[in-house]
């Protein structure tokens, strides 16, 4: 069994690849559950008051998911996520005032040690005019009140994230130049390319 995590800012098409990539081998499905997130349209419209409730959500939701990973599936040969378990530091460190994010931290300690570690880690890289139009696009009642500049910091902030990232083996692409409607054919590209790059067991 194989795990791969996808993983990229709001908009980068990290779900899309998954979906695309599941149809085309035997793979279970580990998917971010934003909408199930009750504190996250509030978090959007007042970051400071909601940010711990919606993060500490998140964290234990996602952890909860990484268990199925455990217990495996004798009728796949990949699990694929569209996040990986460690990148919920990034929006901690974002957006916790200091006495959240050291008792988040005491929360996170307690549960990685229980996750898996991918066997690879695929990178989606976009600009953040490019994700704020891929947002609006998508309109999701809980983004509608999302920054520019929030997208920025989270770019930016997942450059230094990925930077230094040595969990897992890392592929980056590229995805501003990437529109699979108008391109059927780059969404084959991206999941062949992904697919050979998964580590031989």
């Amino acid at each position: 069994m194989r795990y791969i995590g996808f993983e990229g800012p709001i908009g980068a098409g990290k779900t899309t690849l998954v979906n695309a990539i599941a149809e085309r081998v035997k793979a279970t499905r580990i998917l971010e559950k934003a909408d199930d997130n009750p504190f996250l349209g509030h978090f959007y419209r007042d970051k400071e008051r909601y940010a711990f409730q919606a993060q500490i959500f998140f964290l234990l939701s996602r952890y909860r998911q990484q268990q199925e990973i455990l217990q495996g599936d004798l009728f796949s040969e990949y699990f694929l996520g569209d996040y990986v378990f460690s990148r919920d530091t990034i929006f901690a460190r974002m957006t916790l005032a200091d006495d959240e994010l050291d008792l988040y931290f005491t929360v996170y300690q307690a549960l990685v040690e229980r996750v898996p570690k991918p066997d690879l880690v695929v990178y989606l890289r976009a600009h953040p005019e490019l994700l704020m139009d891929r947002v609006r696009t998508r309109a999701k009642d809980y983004e509608t009140a999302m920054t520019l500049d929030y997208l920025k910091e989270l770019v930016e902030t997942y450059e230094e994230f990925f930077e230094h990232y040595d969990e897992a083996p890392l592929l980056v692409i590229d995805t501003d130049e990437l529109d699979y409607r108008k391109d059927p054919a780059a969404l084959d590209r991206v999941c062949r390319k992904v697919l050979d790059a998964v580590p031989e067991i």
